[in-house]
């Protein structure tokens, strides 16, 4: 799942009329031509109604936040979840369902930022009267320190648009010892100026991310500041006990009138977690007592989803935005056996997609991928450059490990989030069709994202995907297959491991292209080139099913965070049944 941050494509926000005879398709504009979605989908579906201000809103996980601290959330729930409720950044998507929830809104910052130096320098100004949690003043200090701080070896796993754009960021390392990047400048409080190594027209896209929120010095404990971020937002932390429940109260310092995006509708939120998947499917569709005001963190389990669609007065209460994030087999092309292409190119033949699809919640809820980026970087529907069959092709698989001098096979291991296992079970039937032995590793959700950053333990396979962080090839390829941000500890994207000198050279050159069409045109064409050098297999591409309770009231999948509830609008129908 690397579900990383996600945008603007446009998106199926589904009701879900998906009757039983519908559950036989798969795939829509990103799949197979021959086959149709059954689902009867609209843009901007909000379920409930308008919320009511007050009460107490559940959240229901089977997991606790990869992380909670801005300058390492990088997964798309937990960004949803933080920058919607704890902290603001510079610039912010708009709480709006549909394609709408794609378009810049200003947070912080005035406005969308002034570029000069031909957009090599940006230029943010704050709104006046913003505070913190305490009553202080948040300053162009903090958002600096932030962005510094992201910088810090002992922080990994965030953004890193800030090392990959600022000029001096080789070799930073954070403001310890009093050490700080004299490429952001902050002449005054309320202003903040970006210099940019490059021309980068989309920089305000990317202070949307946590990178750019703010921390003040006085606040920050390193690494224990992932337990306790001081808010700038509508709420913070009351208690946070690690994996069992995260509580959240009203900060009465946030000013709604300097701030568009979040309502901030329930007095508390709280986030009871440890649950079991198949439970949280369960409790929200009895929806008793307390759980009528509660929405579900992950994603509902294939097995729930026929309690779900057979019930017209369940179904109305499901959402299942796509997430346009691509799902992969990634292989560590740094290491025997996977070093070969051929080898590579074999699991890609070998992988029964269609059965990988079923395992990940069914063709009513999932498209087969058929390309590495989703479909809504080329335009609304992903090209098939390598016609591989659905359901793979063995003896082309087998043929390629003959070459590769593997007649005979070999074995090897995958990691899988522990929410994925069925998925990890579906690639090892696929693979060992071929004679490829698979041992399934299985994490805790909350700690998937750094045991598979771990370059040097994790296993051969991960399964793993990425969102685009805004509508351009430029925030998918160069962070999934860029040799050059590859990281010992807290790898965030490049989980092929992939070093290829002509695919980088490739993408410096699209990245200095000024034309965004042929921008747009050279990204897709460097899709098929890396698909072809099979770091990856890319298998499915899911949207977010997600059960709300029957007290809840504006909520709808948001498009920039991967189908995940806006935090920011949802609340209660009627806050006097929901839990004190």
């Amino acid at each position: 799942m690397n579900q990383r941050t996600r945008t603007l494509a446009t998106a199926l926000v589904t009701t879900l009329a998906l009757g039983v005879t519908g559950c036989t398709g798969g795939g829509k504009s990103g799949g197979s031509p021959d086959r149709k979605n059954p689902a009867t989908s609209t843009n901007g579906a909000i379920v409930g109604g308008t919320p009511q201000k007050g009460g107490t809103l559940t959240v229901l996980s089977n997991q606790d936040f990869t992380h909670l601290d801005p300058a390492r959330n990088w997964v798309m729930s937990d960004m949803d979840f933080g920058t919607r409720l704890l902290y603001r950044t510079l610039v912010a998507y708009q709480a709006e369902p549909g394609a709408k929830g794609g378009r810049l809104t200003p947070d912080l910052a005035e406005d969308l930022g002034t570029s000069s130096n031909g957009a090599k320098t940006w230029t943010f100004r704050l709104k006046p009267g913003l505070k913190y949690e305490d009553g202080t003043p948040i300053t162009a200090q903090d958002v600096k320190y932030n962005v510094e701080r992201s910088f810090s070896p002992d922080l990994p796993g965030g953004p890193d648009y800030a090392a990959r754009y600022l000029v001096g960021a080789e070799g930073y390392q954070g403001p310890a010892k009093g050490r700080h990047l004299d490429s952001v400048k902050t002449p005054d409080a309320r202003t903040i100026v970006f210099e940019l190594r490059k021309p980068f027209a989309e920089f305000p896209y990317a202070t949307v991310l946590p990178t750019f929120a703010p921390v003040p010095k006085a606040q920050d404990k390193g690494p224990q500041y992932d337990n306790r971020p001081f808010s700038s937002g509508p709420y913070k932390i009351d208690s946070y006990a690690r994996d069992k429940q995260l509580v959240l109260v009203r900060n009465t310092h946030w000013d709604p009138k300097t701030d568009t995006v979040r309502k901030a509708y329930p007095d508390r939120i709280v986030v009871t977690m440890g649950l079991k998947a198949n439970q949280i499917d369960d409790r929200l569709i009895a929806a008793a007592g307390a759980d009528a005001s509660a929405v579900s963190w992950d994603k509902l389990r294939p097995e729930s989803t026929p309690k779900v669609l057979t019930r017209p007065e369940v179904r109305a209460r499901l959402l299942a935005e796509s997430t346009s994030c691509t799902e992969m087999v990634q292989m560590h092309t740094g290491r025997a056996p996977f070093a070969d292409v051929k080898v590579r190119q074999a699991v890609q033949y070998a992988l029964d997609r269609e059965a990988i699809l079923t395992a990940s919640g069914g063709p009513a809820l999932n498209d087969p991928a058929t390309a590495l980026m989703p479909a809504s970087l080329f335009g609304g529907k992903q090209p098939d450059t390598l016609k591989i069959p659905l359901t793979g092709d063995v003896e082309k698989a087998k043929q390629l490990l003959k070459e590769a001098g593997k007649a005979d096979g070999f074995s090897t291991s995958i990691t899988v989030s522990n929410g994925d296992k069925s998925v990890g079970e579906a690639i090892q039937q696929s693979l060992g069709r071929a004679g490829i032995k698979v041992t399934i590793e299985t994490v805790d959700p909350s700690a998937f994202y750094d045991t598979i950053g771990d370059t040097k333990n994790r296993t051969d396979l991960v399964y793993t995907g990425w969102c685009p962080d805004f509508p351009s090839g430029s925030t998918f390829l160069p962070f999934v297959f860029d040799g050059r941000y590859i990281k010992e500890k807290g790898n965030s994207g490049n989980h092929s491991l992939f070093r290829d000198d002509a695919t980088m050279r490739r993408m410096d050159a699209i990245a200095a292209m000024t034309d965004a069409a042929q921008a747009d045109k050279a990204w897709r064409e460097l899709d098929g080139e890396i698909l072809a050098k099979a770091p990856t297999a890319p298998v499915v591409v899911e949207r977010r099913p997600l059960l709300l309770g029957t007290n809840i009231a504006g909520a709808f999948g948001h498009t920039s965070f991967g189908g995940q509830v806006d935090f920011a609008t949802v609340g209660l129908k009627d806050p006097s049944k929901s839990a004190s």
